[in-house]
């Protein structure tokens, strides 16, 4: 099997994105937009399908969404303090909360997944906050189909425009996805703090609970 072949990454680029993107949603380090810029460029290549790779990212954009802001919103987050790296996680939403702000607004659900961070920030903190089930789930909505139609198209325009091989098309996409992303989210997150501004309700008797600042 030729690993770097257009025709292998292309049979197995729609088994990869849903979980990927899926994981994203919760640790953002996961390269979810890695993964959907090469299924671009892979489309601009003729290797997969433009359609289906945007339907793919958007579904598993909205659904990771959706299922922080319940795990959040229902009050079961705690369950994650019962393990050592569910801990590190759950205080890494919160750090993420804190450079993200804990705006809930409908705006900054569709918009924040564009800054680094900030779709597991909004989806938490929308959750705490109580925002209604059916105005995140079509703000989020929104929000992936616009999120996965820039990273898919950014794949295939990178590939249309370079003709080089899908890979390095896909690098230069990231890069130029990465930049936006990084200047972007430097605008939006200098004037946040270094704490999460948001009060999860929290067992402070069970052990490994994640206390909040007061």
């Amino acid at each position: 099997m030729d690993f770097i072949a257009p025709e292998t990454w292309g049979s197995a680029i729609y088994l990869w994105i849903v979980p990927i993107v899926l994981g994203d949603a919760i640790f953002p380090p996961v390269p979810s937009e890695m993964v959907v810029i090469t299924g671009g460029a892979l489309a601009a290549d003729g290797h997969a399908n433009f359609w289906l790779i945007l339907l793919l990212a958007a579904f598993a954009s909205w659904l990771g969404d959706m299922a922080v802001y319940l795990l959040f919103k229902r009050r079961v987050s705690h369950v994650l303090d019962r393990w050592a790296w569910g801990r590190k996680v759950h205080r890494g939403i919160h750090e993420a909360i804190a450079k993200a702000g804990r705006s809930s607004t409908y705006g900054a659900i569709i918009g924040a997944r564009f800054v680094p961070g900030g779709r597991l920030a909004t989806s938490s903190a929308a959750g705490i906050a109580n925002v209604s089930v059916r105005g995140f789930s079509l703000c989020a909505g929104l929000g992936a189909v616009l999120w996965a139609a820039w990273q898919v198209g950014l794949g295939y325009f990178t590939g249309s425009a370079t003709k080089l091989p899908f890979w390095a098309s896909s690098l230069i996409g990231v890069g130029v996805g990465l930049i936006i992303g990084i200047v972007v989210g430097f605008i939006v997150t200098r004037r946040r703090g270094d704490r999460s501004p948001v009060d999860e309700p929290y067992d402070g008797d069970e052990p490994g609970g994640v206390p909040q600042p007061e």
